[in-house]
């Protein structure tokens, strides 16, 4: 089936809106593929440099300037639960490079922090920019022109968008995208939460609360849930970066080796010396972006990617808003039930039928754009199947035709819901993004007295103190990236929640984020103008009447606007306790960064 005229429309509004910015960076790769990867043209002291480390083997290859070479960008670490599987990709690389005379070699490492160490503690102000950093990182190891392709290795929140930033501006390199795989199902995450909850109340200890997250997190692999990791490994496989199939295969298992093999040599098989040349900048057009958007919508994604796929656009020279976003949810119906959004985890999704499904089903309906380049060629078609070990070799087989489970994965003719799992709000408060999916219907709306915090830890004391006893919008400000480096505000979860479960009406207001998974209470969140811009947020006092409206799309002051804009804005509390580690190492990031609606970046 063509695609639907109300894609159509987002796409050619990208298109038109980019056509400068989009022409100019094509120009600017075609110019680099141009000057090509010539090392024979290095002076001799730079090219020995290049390979002093190499094997005897690799040294006569690349010092004849015959054979091609794969960089690889890692972001291996080993507390990472998702990342440690990394730790022997490089010489599986290598040795599947070997296999086809090339070359590989490490071309740098990039940082990797995990949110899930950092939520409530001070490091969590550092994430969001460490996105940009892991960008210019990227950027670096790709800067020794010793590279025919290059394959990147990342998994969670802030790592993918960065390498993917940098593999942009890299963006005449051809590029595979190669994850790790979730770790095996624990302890079901609904219980998990539960068990957050009771210690919240006080009705656990902390014995019993560590217990019941190490048997949820338990392994090396990804998270289980459906937050911003895997709604990155979502994102590279809809947009033609993973191999098909390849996102939500478990670690350490031959399968996941074998498509990691398949990726270095498809890598490989791009490069300019070939006859399929693909480069990255390519792949990610206007039509690769919707693709992106529909399946971050389809399936109920991470809302941290309203900012970061701005972000990505930019890189590649395209413009989308938190309108294009809002327009598509509109249309896009949801197809997935992964925690928090249901009770499944990413692992029952992929038994379901996963990706492959996804994709053909979207497909099917006139969702996605199948005329799009990919790593694995031409038509996003190519996509709609499974990867499986066939005698030991690696084979694609058609998705199947029904959902192994439709209570976790539907198809469009049965989907969930009719509209996607995102929400723009807009109102005299400003504009801010909220997650709707895991909401029931009779939660999306919230009109109460607001109750003003300045950190997680206020609002925290407030609830233990039985000071929030009723119906409330609670506002939690200075949060943005300008002032503490918008950190998520995973830990006002648990409390939030309780204050619904109890039957108040209750809803979170700020311009900080929330956890990618965070679920049943309406956020709004990302609130721009942000507080330390004085924007109508830092106005907000206590007592003040908000109407969270998820259904209509407007968040509002209820009240007399003109003295309510006529108040002396608050001012950031600058006390150091409210500060983590190493902000004033990352003084210049919060001082260039932009906007949350413009992707939170200091790229511009």
């Amino acid at each position: 089936m063509s695609v639907r005229q109300s894609i159509k429309d987002v796409t050619d509004r990208i298109a038109a809106r980019s056509s400068v910015s989009r022409r100019n960076y094509l120009d600017r790769i075609e110019g680099a593929r141009e000057k090509g990867v010539y090392r024979s043209s290095l002076s001799c002291g730079n090219l020995a440099h290049g390979f002093a480390a190499c094997a005897p083997a690799d040294k006569a290859k690349l010092a004849g300037n015959k054979a091609l070479n794969l960089g690889i960008v890692t972001s291996y670490n080993d507390m990472l639960s998702a990342h440690q599987p990394y730790q022997f990709y490089p010489e599986i690389i290598k040795d599947a490079a070997r296999s086809i005379g090339a070359t590989a070699q490490v071309a740098g490492g990039v940082p990797a922090m995990c949110d899930g160490v950092t939520q409530g503690q001070p490091g969590m102000d550092l994430s969001l920019f460490s996105r940009d950093l892991i960008a210019m990182a990227t950027a670096v190891s790709l800067s020794h022109n010793m590279f025919d392709a290059a394959v990147y290795l990342g998994i969670c929140d802030k790592i993918v968008p960065g390498l993917l930033i940098g593999a942009l501006t890299f963006g005449h390199l051809p590029g595979v995208f190669v994850p790790a795989g979730p770790m095996p199902s624990g302890l079901p995450n609904d219980e998990k939460s539960r068990v957050r909850q009771l210690y919240t109340e006080g009705k656990v200890g902390r014995a019993e609360l560590l217990e019941a997250e190490a048997k949820s997190y338990h392994s090396p692999g990804t998270c289980t849930f459906y937050g911003t990791a895997n709604s990155n490994q979502m994102l590279m496989e809809i947009m033609g970066l993973h191999l098909p199939g390849a996102s939500f295969v478990n670690p350490g298992t031959p399968l996941r080796d074998a498509l990691t093999r398949e990726a270095t040599r498809r890598a490989l098989s791009l490069s300019s010396e070939g006859n399929d040349y693909t480069p990255v900048g390519h792949i990610v057009d206007e039509k690769a972006m919707v693709n992106g958007l529909v399946g971050l919508l389809a399936t109920g994604g991470s809302t941290n990617h309203t900012m970061h796929l701005i972000a990505i656009a930019a890189a590649a020279g395209l413009q989308i808003t938190w309108e294009d976003m809002s327009e598509l949810s509109d249309v896009v119906p949801l197809l997935s039930r992964v925690y928090p959004n249901g009770v499944a985890d990413v692992n029952h999704f992929h038994a379901a039928g996963g990706m492959g499904f996804l994709i053909r089903e979207l497909l099917d309906a006139g969702y996605l754009h199948d005329d799009v380049k990919t790593v694995w060629g031409p038509g996003l078609s190519n996509y709609a199947v499974e990867a499986k070990l066939i005698e030991d070799k690696l084979a694609f087989e058609p998705s199947p035709k029904e959902s192994g489970n439709p209570k976790v994965l539907a198809p469009a003719s049965g989907a969930f819901a009719q509209n996607g799992g995102l929400k723009l709000l807009r109102g005299n408060l400003g504009a801010s993004v909220i997650k709707v999916s895991a909401v029931k219907p009779e939660n999306r709306i919230v009109e109460a007295k607001a109750r003003v915090f300045h950190s997680q830890q206020g609002m925290q004391d407030a609830f233990k103190a039985g000071e929030l006893n009723g119906d409330v919008v609670v506002v939690v400000r200075f949060q943005g990236p300008k002032s503490v480096g918008m950190p998520e505000l995973h830990k006002l979860t648990p409390a939030l929640g309780i204050l619904q479960d109890r039957g108040f009406k209750v809803a979170l207001l700020t311009d900080g984020r929330m956890s990618g998974a965070s679920g049943k209470v309406p956020a709004a969140i990302h609130v721009t103008p942000e507080a330390s811009d004085g924007g109508p947020i830092s106005k907000i006092r206590d007592g003040d009447i908000i109407r969270v409206d998820a259904e209509a799309g407007t968040l509002m002051f209820l009240g007399d606007e003109r003295e309510f804009f006529a108040r002396t804005p608050a001012t950031e509390d600058l006390r150091r306790e409210h500060f983590g580690m190493g902000r004033e190492l990352f003084a210049g990031f919060r001082a260039l960064v932009g906007t949350a609606d413009r992707g939170a970046s200091v790229f511009g």
